[in-house]
């Protein structure tokens, strides 16, 4: 089946078997492995990007589904070689440890401030909901996020 998604400003046109998931078609076809796989079954929130301007697991969507779509990974984020404000801040406040649960946390980040340009720590913790970190305890990346919607809104 043909698609035709843009992903980070990029059209990109495939042939493709239709059960092919989002996060396989960005990591196999396109080479972005910034979009990890952990679960496979939407409850660890590491391939959230963002498609249509919204956070979604792209373990969970098939790429078919997003033909036309407008898709946004952690390599989008940085522009000019420049980290983005969030990715900026998750290096200053250490949000990170090992690191696999940042794409998905920088991206589900975003959609956080999207939707709440200064969020309270409640706000941060319940749009980290469906992203796990197993290493951090959260702590750093509420931080990480609340620096970031101050450097934005700067």
């Amino acid at each position: 089946m043909n698609v035709t998604i843009t992903v980070n400003g990029k059209q990109f046109t495939h042939d493709i078997e239709p059960r092919l998931s989002l996060a396989q078609y960005l990591r196999e076809n396109l080479d972005l492995t910034g979009t990890h796989i952990g679960c496979d079954t939407s409850g660890c929130g590491a391939c959230t990007i963002t498609m249509d301007g919204n956070a979604v697991k792209s373990c969970t969507v098939l790429a078919v589904q997003a033909d036309g779509s407008e898709i946004t990974t952690i390599e989008g984020m940085a522009q000019n070689g420049e980290m983005h404000p969030i990715q900026a801040a998750f290096k200053e406040k250490h949000g990170l440890q090992c690191g696999f649960c940042t794409p998905g946390m920088v991206m589900v980040a975003a959609d956080i401030l999207k939707n709440y340009p200064n969020p309270s720590e409640e706000d941060i913790r319940h749009g980290l909901k469906g992203n796990f970190c197993r290493c951090t305890g959260y702590h750093n990346i509420v931080k990480s996020i609340q620096l970031a919607a101050e450097t934005i809104n700067d």
